[in-house]
Parts: structure tokens; sequence; C-alpha cells
């Protein structure tokens, strides 16, 4: 196009675009799994799914807790081989309590199939969770600094999470951290466990937590682990990003305890149109089917992107203005006119159907998209059996029109 058709308010107010590389952590076969709702899949559609995230240049996966018994162990032992034997360019984590006896699962998975297993050992940080579980401090830091030294001394790599962290205060942060860091920590991940947070909380909760490490010396990471309680889930893991966090985590489809965690696919999604990212997504569509069908959760026609609604209109303003789009065959210009998210860059398209809110226009380009001669008529018999449903109609109630 030779003129500029958008101007975009979301660059008026200036911003500092981060240059720091940003990681993604995939927790849909772990935190994904502790939905009540969903089916813990079988391993053949784990492995499905883990090649997925690869094709889609997730960096990470949570493979597991193999800690919490034999068929999860199992499971990551499979994971984690499929991953070593392949090649791949996904590297595996899992997630364990600050007990020793959920590290040695890990450390043994580790050294049976010679890969790196980071262990993302895990304590709640808030006071309210404190209190419930009757925790002092010490008993936290001693169970901190046990369980991070014993999994580095054999040979693990360790994200040191502390659940709630956005419900926590600053003082005990800063004694759970510095301690899981001198035990050997190299990654820290910051928490909004119950989706609590607002963008301006996880912004002023990054900025102490870079203030903290910077206070230790050490070349630490920082993570960051979203819900979606309040629907806060993608635009607080951006605000975290654009604060200083090296890496982020999502589950497919937001699935998750509770309403679930933030999902992976609009985090790509967003972070690609943001060009925080540059790279082929093409796959996100597979990506999110294949978690639907293993886990049991549908997708909602209305989900963005992926949603069979997405992309797709059969209203009549709507679809004559995409009509004209491809009249003047620009495919940009029809993904542009009437959606904020450009389909063919996820391997999609524009869809005009005819319902009881279209128009002519409809007609004629469903059919000749379709090859079928869009005589009067016949555009007149589907139009009015159009306006006389309740709803969209069907590939083959139109086709009987035809």
């Amino acid at each position: 196009m030779s003129v500029e058709l958008i101007y975009d308010w979301n660059k008026v107010a200036p911003t500092n675009k981060p240059t720091h590389k940003v990681e993604f952590d995939d927790e849909t076969l772990r935190d994904g799994l502790q939905s009540p709702s969903v089916i813990d899949p079988s391993i053949e559609r784990k492995i499905e799914l883990l090649h997925l995230m690869d094709s889609l240049g997730i960096d990470t996966a949570d493979i597991g807790l193999p800690g919490a018994g034999p068929r999860a162990r199992a499971d990551v032992l499979q994971l984690a081989a499929e991953i070593a034997n392949n090649r791949m360019n996904i590297r595996p984590n899992c997630a364990a309590r600050t007990v020793r006896a959920d590290i040695q699962p890990i450390i043994d998975v580790s050294q049976e199939i010679g890969i790196a297993i980071e262990a993302c050992t895990f304590i709640g940080s808030s006071p309210v969770r404190q209190y419930a579980e009757e925790w002092t401090i010490d008993k936290m830091l001693f169970a901190t600094e046990d369980a991070v030294k014993f999994a580095t001394e054999n040979g693990l790599p360790v994200m040191y999470v502390t659940e709630d962290t956005t419900r926590a205060h600053p003082d005990t942060l800063r004694r759970l951290y510095k301690t899981a860091i001198e035990a050997g920590a190299r990654r820290i991940c910051v928490c909004d466990t119950v989706g609590h947070s607002t963008p301006s909380g996880v912004t002023a909760l990054i900025s102490f937590i870079k203030q903290l490490v910077a206070e230790t010396g050490e070349d630490v990471k920082i993570d960051w682990h979203g819900h979606q309680d309040r629907g806060l889930g993608v635009i607080n893991t951006i605000a975290a990003y654009e604060a200083g966090v090296n890496r982020v985590h999502g589950a497919a489809l937001g699935v998750g305890e509770r309403v679930g965690n933030t999902p992976m696919d609009q985090l790509l999604v967003n972070f690609q149109l943001l060009g925080y990212i540059d790279r082929d997504l093409t796959s996100l569509r597979a990506y999110c089917e294949k978690a639907a069908e293993a886990t049991g959760i549908p997708i909602p026609p209305n989900y963005p992107v992926v949603g069979q609604d997405a992309f797709r209109t059969a209203t009549g303003v709507h679809a004559a203005a995409v009509i004209k789009a491809f009249r003047k065959e620009d495919e940009i210009l029809a993904d542009l006119v009437y959606s904020g998210v450009p389909a063919r860059k996820f391997g999609l398209e524009q869809i005009i159907d005819i319902g009881p809110m279209s128009g002519k226009s409809n007609v004629v380009y469903w059919l000749e998209k379709r090859g079928i001669e869009a005589t009067t008529e016949r555009v007149e018999r589907i139009f009015t059996a159009a306006k006389q449903s309740t709803k969209v109609l069907t590939e083959e109630q139109v086709m009987q029109f035809v």
C-alpha cells in the first residue's frame, strides 16, 4: 500500500521499548493441568504438544512435578527423553516444593536421560499464606536454603519461585530471594499466583526485585508467572517484560487452576504485534487445537486469533468493507479493514459467511469464493433463506439452496 491507512494511537505516547531478549516458559503440562476441569493427557498427546511448543520457538517447558507420584515421574522421564533424543531446542524444567523429596526425582531423571533439567523450587511468600500454613520466616529460610543447595550440589540449575509474590511483604521477599541466590539459584520467579496484581503493581514490584538482585552482585535472571483471576494476565505479563523480566510464563488457552494461567498463545500474538519477537507463528492454531483436544477444554468461538469466529463475519456492513478490500486484490487491506490482528501472520484468513444480518454482497462473495456462478435467482434464494434464519447458515445449508 502506498498510503498510510492506520493512525496508530498505540505509538503516540513515548515509551522505552525494551531491548533485552524475552524467553517463554510453557506451563501447559504442569500448572495448566491443575485445572479441576481438564483431562490429564496421555503421554502421546503430551509429546505432540511438546513438539508444537518447540515449533513456536518456546524456550522452556515445565514437563511436570515428578515428585507427585509414579505416573507423573514416568511422564517426565519420557518427555525429557523426547527432548534429548530429538535434539529439540526447547529445554525442560520441573516443579518441586522446597523439599528434598520433590527434588530427588528431578535429579534421577536428569541423570538417567543425561540432560540438564531446571528445578523450579517453590514456596509461598505472602503473609496470608504464612498465617494459613503456620510457617515462621526462619522455617521458610531453612527450607529455601536446604532445597536450593541440595539441587545445585546435585547438578541441577535452579529457579527459585515465591508463590503469591504480588501480596508479599518486601522484607520477606528480600530475605527469601537473597537466601536462594546465596545458595546457588540463578533464576528467581515472581508469581501473581491468585491474579491479584495490576500493571502498575507489576511495574513497582519488578523494579524492587531488580534492585534486590543488583544488590547481590550475581547474574540472576528474573521470571514472571501470572494468573487470570482479574483478566489481566496478558497485560500484566507485557508490563513485567517491559519492566525488565527475562522470561514470561503461560499455558495454552490459559488452562490452569480457577480461571487459569496467562494464555501462552495470546502472549505470543501480542509480543509479535508489539515487535518484541519476530518468528513464524503459523502453527499457533495447531498448538491451541491440540491443547484443547488433549485437555478436554474446548476453544470458545470468540477466543482471540484461534477461535472459529476470530476472523469471521456475517454482518452486512462489516463484510461489505472486507469484500471491497478483497476486490482490490489486497490481502493486507482485507486484514486491516475490520480486524486489529492480521490473520495472515498466523496462517489464517478472513472469512465471510451468510446469516440474518448479511447483505447480498455476502452471498455473491461466498459463491464466487467457491467458484459458483452468482446468478440473480441463486443470490435471491440464498439471501431470502438467510433473512428467515435465526443464525448463520452452514456450508451444507447454503449448498442446498445452490
